[in-house]
């Protein structure tokens, strides 16, 4: 549910975001004043994702106190898809390319630097350039634009696992004899949420 709203808020937001370092910020604030309920849509956005977060998070506790690690392709396309959300939020994070944006980008872009031999030519290539610039906002908009759809499709292998393999319980029994079909019971059950 997080993700759907995430996706349709950010969907309005594109319509009159534009992803130039000279305009960026003036856009963000013009979906704020001038479009119609854009503040509502601005701010379900920016605290959804937060909110995602929590959900995340709290999901990531669960399957670590029950011991879902030990179902190896579920969990690691549970820990490929916390990566991709972090990396998303990170990128819109930049995108109204205020000063915390912009320092946060090249803060957090240079951290890739410490890694030995190829640090400094994979920087530059994620900027662009030799520093955040316009090529570095354009490319974290259509990432962060791309990325999100790219996490509906994990996050249906995430369930597909997850209903192959089953889910782990507070008891840490076996519970087969309960066992429905995942077709149409579950599948009916994950699409209206």
């Amino acid at each position: 549910v997080c993700l759907m709203i995430q996706i349709i808020t950010g969907l309005f937001l594109a319509m009159h975001y534009t992803s130039d370092t000279l305009t960026a910020f003036s856009s963000v604030t013009h979906i704020c004043r001038d479009v119609n309920y854009g503040w509502l849509i601005r701010y379900l956005h920016a605290n959804g994702a937060s909110m995602f977060f929590i959900c995340l998070f709290l999901h990531v506790g669960r399957g670590m106190y029950y011991g879902s690690y030990t179902f190896l392709e579920t969990w690691n396309i549970g820990i490929i898809l916390l990566f991709a959300v972090m990396a998303t939020a990170f990128m819109g994070y930049v995108l109204p390319w205020g000063q915390m944006s912009f320092w946060g980008a090249t803060v957090i872009t240079n951290l890739l630097s410490a890694i030995p031999y190829i640090g400094t030519t994979l920087v530059e290539w994620i900027w662009g350039g030799f520093s955040v610039d316009k090529a570095t906002l354009t490319r974290f908009f259509a990432f962060h634009f791309i990325l999100p759809f790219i996490i509906a499709a994990l996050a249906i292998v995430h369930l597909l696992f997850l209903h192959e393999t089953g889910s782990n319980n507070p008891t840490g029994l076996n519970s087969d004899a309960d066992k429905i079909p995942f077709h149409p019971y579950y599948t009916i059950k994950d699409l209206l949420g």
